[in-house]
């Protein structure tokens, strides 16, 4: 694996650790030349999904672009980036047991919001305030509540 700092050829693997139960492994590694380390991922190559965007564009479904949006509704939460990982590791395998090549982006949207439901609240209105696009406070009350309403209901 070629170091992304000084560009060698050679890395050694420090740490190996499964990630999503055994679907992708994340490794530590250390460039000898440098002695930097970096991260790197490795999962097995499934078939393409391509997500259909609401103007008709379609795009790879692409991890990382995913990544980069949940970490924004994540900023400042108490949540690791295993717990990150795992979580995309679940979307993405929903989307890919769904069995279709294509997917609508309103799909991974719903997957996302369903998945931080139960990882962290905050971290679901924030994502929920951009992806639905609430216009006021009004629709944030009515986000809160219903998340209120249903945390109630699972505890009687």
């Amino acid at each position: 694996m070629r170091c992304p700092f000084c560009r060698s050829s050679d890395s050694r693997v420090i740490d190996s650790r499964e990630l999503g139960g055994g679907e992708s492994i994340r490794r530590r590694r250390e460039c000898p030349h440098c002695r930097r380390r970096f991260t790197t991922y490795e999962r097995v190559e499934t078939v393409s999904l391509v997500v259909v965007k609401k103007d008709g564009r379609r795009e790879e479904f692409n991890p990382d672009k995913l990544r980069m949006k949940l970490r924004v509704a994540l900023t400042k939460r108490p949540i690791s980036e295993d717990q990150v990982d795992a979580l995309i590791s679940r979307i993405e395998g929903q989307l890919l047991a769904l069995g279709v090549r294509e997917v609508p982006s309103g799909v991974v949207g719903e997957a996302a919001l369903r998945e931080l439901k139960e990882l962290d609240q905050v971290a679901y209105i924030r994502f929920a305030s951009v992806y639905r696009e609430f216009a006021d406070l009004e629709d944030l009350r009515r986000e809160m509540e219903d998340l209120a309403r249903l945390r109630t209901s699972v505890s009687e």
